[in-house]
């Protein structure tokens, strides 16, 4: 069992927060992974980033 690269993380996360991850690659993610703890890290990473971003550009609109 190999673990996955970051970047098959940080794709696995965006598909499945837009709702676009298939059933197929969701399997190989529990399959492939030893721990939940890096999908967690870039999940809360990416949802951090995304309020942040729609907070400025709501700002930034209103302004």
């Amino acid at each position: 069992m190999s673990s996955p690269s970051w970047t098959q993380i940080l794709k696995s996360v965006l598909a499945s927060a837009f709702g676009v991850q298939s059933a197929k690659n969701r399997q190989q993610d529990f399959e492939n992974s030893a721990s939940v703890l890096p999908y967690l890290v870039v999940g809360v990473f990416f949802v951090a980033l995304f309020v942040f971003g729609l907070v400025f550009l709501v700002n930034w609109l209103v302004k």
